[in-house]
């Protein structure tokens, strides 16, 4: 798990005086950056004791990619997982989940406050918590394990590059990710401009909320590791941004990347005449595009949400 490799784009941004790389994630075991989080927030308690398979459960909320590195994790020492996912949830990732016999909690309605599912999902986990004996919530949204493990992700880039990352793109969610990169990179001293990327209608950074279609980008709640002095800029990029850039990236590079990926290449794009040349601007794809053939990549479904947008990327 890690040492994913690193991508150089040469055709997306071919007139550009900056390079593009991006940090494949979708090369870990199970096809994203999320089994580094879910490795690092189960191992130490599996190793001392504290997760016994013989009567601990595991219980998480997830929009898919954590709940599949959990559930691998958790089947290979055979821990009992029930994973709480929502609507929204493919039915790829779903038929994943259970591929790995993970327990599938579908919460179907949203929150009656919000009109959000991750407040309906967390209040469901807390139920669980409640009803079954020895269960465990590693809550991906508060553990600090979670940004400790992409202090790793963010060496693997620097010492690719022999520690010149003059800009991180870096899709937001947890924020696990980006705090991880950014402490690693104040720690280090590498002068490197983190930039967040977060999803139109996501309150992460404070904006107004609104119904989001690709999961994992952005939040309908502010994360528990928050902390918006890591952050050099924001970027917010909508849905169909998402979408496009997605399929641009196929057409130009011929690389399958997740709807998150496709919201780091899109703020790139939005800060492109901005940065200094020479520059090496290194993206975060955080999955691949398997699991969102029914989706992103299907022309039905973007019709069906946003008319029709061919134009944009051919």
């Amino acid at each position: 798990m890690g040492d994913t490799p690193l991508f150089e784009f040469e055709r997306i941004f071919s007139d550009a005086p900056f390079r593009v790389l991006a940090k494949m994630e979708s090369f870990n075991p199970g096809g994203s950056i999320k089994d580094r989080t879910a490795l690092n927030m189960l191992l130490h308690k599996i190793r001392n004791g504290e997760l016994d398979p013989a009567r601990s459960v595991v219980v998480e909320s997830s929009s898919g990619n954590l709940g599949v590195g959990l559930a691998q994790i958790c089947r290979y020492f055979g821990l009992r997982f029930v994973c709480v996912v929502d609507g929204r949830t493919t039915a790829r990732n779903i038929a994943v989940l259970r591929a790995l016999q993970c327990e599938v909690e579908i919460v179907e309605q949203p929150d009656a406050v919000t009109g959000e599912y991750l407040p309906a999902r967390l209040a469901r986990v807390r139920e669980l918590l409640t009803t079954i004996p020895d269960a465990y919530w590693p809550n991906q949204y508060g553990n600090l394990r979670n940004p400790g493990a992409h202090q790793q992700t963010m060496r693997e880039i620097a010492q690719a590059l022999d520690e010149k990352v003059d800009y991180l793109f870096c899709a937001v969610g947890t924020f696990g990710t980006l705090r991880g990169c950014a402490e690693y990179v104040r720690e280090q001293g590498l002068g490197t401009t983190i930039v967040g990327v977060d999803a139109v209608g996501s309150v992460i950074f404070g904006g107004p909320p609104a119904p989001r279609l690709i999961p994992g980008h952005g939040a309908s709640v502010r994360p528990e590791l928050l902390d918006t002095a890591l952050v050099d800029a924001v970027v917010h990029i909508t849905d169909l941004e998402s979408v496009a850039a997605c399929r641009r990236i196929v057409a130009k590079e011929a690389v399958l990347a997740g709807g998150s990926s496709g919201a780091v290449l899109a703020a790139l794009d939005k800060m492109s005449d901005s940065i200094e040349p020479g520059s090496n601007c290194v993206l975060i794809f955080p999955d691949g595009g398997d699991r969102y053939l029914d989706t992103v990549y299907s022309d039905a479904w973007v019709t069906a949400n946003f008319g029709e947008v061919t134009h944009l990327w051919k």
